[in-house]
């Protein structure tokens, strides 16, 4: 079949399962004939061999299963890097690069140099975009499960970022004597009744990677709780949170000594991050 022709089926077949069908059904192309978008439309005559139909019809079935893209190819695009995804890990969103602009603004008032903390870094995405633009800065990204460890580690060597490194850690455990001047986290903050995590790709995602008690803020609390301790006077906390988590987390942060503490929405004006600043003499 052409591959005109393909889209075409493929996308009507998604579109019941799918927001972004056509987007789905050209990314699954792509990712089976190791083509960028454009091959699609310079060459939509051509044709597919019987074994490479087989293979698409297998990529597409997953799909319709409602596996999310990025776990079926094996890579997601993030603040322009290619990373590796798997099961084992959150798969990256637009809406965390909201972090990774925040971060590079904190990090500009501050001196040419310095340490950045990524907790629960996953994938490694966080770390390593503001890697990617602060060269001159160490990042260190831990997680507590040594199999995204791995896999950011992976992402590190790929991409040659040599200013990151990566820990097994239970949050602050392994660099408990270390100081940073911004500490940034996507920590689990979904409640475990959310009815969201019954829908689209979280149901494929790993759990203990989106839910936290206490209404979602267990995690961010505890976080909050200790982070003074391995923040630089003057250094920042930043958080990605829940879009109806703004209040709580100011609250949160200003409870624990935090100041100039602000929140910013993503691109559906939606609260989705929060900061605040370590005074020079912490409470």
């Amino acid at each position: 079949m052409r591959i005109d022709e393909l889209l075409v089926s493929i996308t009507q077949r998604l579109a019941a399962v799918s927001d972004s069908a056509r987007l789905d059904a050209e990314v699954l192309l792509c990712h089976l004939l190791v083509q960028g978008r454009a091959f699609l439309y310079t060459w939509p005559e051509r044709e597919l061999t019987s074994g490479q139909c087989q293979q698409l019809e297998l990529l597409v079935a997953r799909r319709l299963a409602g596996e999310p893209v990025a776990y079926i190819i094996g890579y997601r695009e993030f603040w322009s890097l290619d990373l590796e995804v798997s099961a084992d890990t959150l798969i990256p969103r637009p809406d965390t690069e909201l972090l990774v602009e925040i971060g590079l603004e904190l990090l500009a008032g501050a001196n040419k140099s310095g340490q950045v903390l990524d907790l629960g870094t996953g994938t490694g995405a966080i770390a390593l975009a503001l890697a990617s633009e602060k060269t001159a800065w160490q990042f260190c990204g831990v997680d507590r499960m040594p199999q995204a460890v791995a896999l950011a580690l992976r992402n590190q060597q790929r991409l040659g970022l040599i200013n990151t490194r990566f820990l097994v850690s239970d949050w602050f455990s392994a660099v408990a004597e270390e100081t940073f001047y911004l500490v940034v986290s996507n920590p689990p903050y979904i409640d475990a009744s959310d009815k969201h995590l019954a829908q689209g790709d979280v149901r494929f995602e790993p759990r203990s990677a989106l839910v936290s008690g206490k209404q979602g803020m267990r995690d961010i609390e505890c976080i909050t709780a200790d982070a003074c301790r391995y923040l630089l006077p003057q250094g920042w906390l930043l958080f990605e949170h829940g879009c109806e988590q703004g209040k709580a987390v100011r609250k949160v942060l200003r409870a624990n000594g935090f100041v100039a503490v602000q929140t910013r929405c993503d691109l559906a004006g939606h609260e989705r991050a929060t900061f605040g600043q370590r005074p020079l003499e912490s409470l």
